[in-house]
């Protein structure tokens, strides 16, 4: 699927660790200390129990190697890489104990990233043929935007903004308390630099003739508008923005969206309602 490179590690230190100390507790793996003679050491393999893209192997491996840097930590599927049932991920050698540890953290990771990335790859797989793209939303876990994010380019998918301050998106919210389209536009042009891109959210034709009049929108975003108004308003834009679908967006009505010729499909689904891939580690 994808090629996209991961983020440094450094970055994804803080994340991943609160999410150790948060399983470790107050007093550490009890179970494995009272069972394990020490110095034990083993071998194990993360496997997957079925097919899926694979997202979280950068992540997973950073688990092992924060709970003991001695850890041997091989990975054998790439993040971005279809995978089928049964084949090994990941090898991790050294310390029976420490791989034990870290097991629960790097599989919830690599499971749930691997299930964003999967639905995504089935929604890229759809828009096959057409012109359009999807993309995710904000509507990600609270801690866990980034490396969600990072789980739709492995899925082959795009990203949105990442936060509030990355972009202008002018919605219906914002119109409202600013008193019009034309005020907000207008507000924008004398208060942005020209390095911010500007989204504005449309839910209707009867705004769009406004939109462009007053212009300062670089992408016209579409909320919950039928195939016909869509595709009526790209033909009206003609060019003088980008165009992306929003609302009511399921795998069913992807091709339906894409054929009024948008640029791209935002969909919440992909982070909120994606499944979790079952993958395992075997000793």
């Amino acid at each position: 699927m994808s090629n996209v490179a991961n983020v440094p590690d450094i970055i994804l230190e803080p994340m991943v660790r609160n999410a150790i100390m948060e399983d470790l507790g107050a007093a550490g793996d009890v179970t494995t200390r009272s069972v394990l003679p020490e110095g034990t050491r083993y071998k194990a393999q993360m496997r997957a129990r079925q097919d899926a893209v694979v997202s979280g192997m950068q992540v997973a491996s950073l688990a092992f190697r924060l709970i003991d840097p001695n850890l041997v930590v091989e990975t054998v599927v790439a993040d971005g890489t279809a995978c089928k049932a049964g084949d090994t991920l990941m090898r991790i050698e050294g310390s029976a104990a420490s791989i034990l540890a870290a097991e629960r953290v790097a599989l919830n990771f690599a499971g749930r990233l691997s299930g964003t990335a999967t639905l995504t790859a089935s929604y890229v797989q759809e828009l096959a043929g057409t012109k359009t793209r999807i993309t995710c939303t904000r509507k990600t876990t609270p801690g866990l935007k980034l490396v969600e994010k990072l789980a739709i380019l492995h899925g082959g998918g795009h990203n949105h903004r990442f936060s509030l301050s990355d972009a202008i998106l002018i919605k219906d919210n914002h119109i409202a308390a600013a008193g019009g389209i034309k005020q907000v536009l207008e507000a924008v042009q004398r208060n942005v630099g020209h390095m911010v891109v500007v989204e504005i959210e449309i839910d209707g034709l009867h705004q769009l003739d406004e939109v462009l009049q007053t212009g300062g929108a670089d992408v016209i975003m579409f909320d919950n508008m039928s195939t016909e108004d869509m595709a009526e308003a790209v033909k009206r834009i003609d060019g003088r923005a980008k165009t992306e679908a929003s609302g009511n967006v399921t795998l069913g009505r992807l091709r339906e969206i894409a054929s009024a010729n948008v640029d791209y499909i935002s969909s919440g689904a992909l982070t909120h309602s994606a499944g979790t891939v079952d993958f395992g580690l075997d000793f």
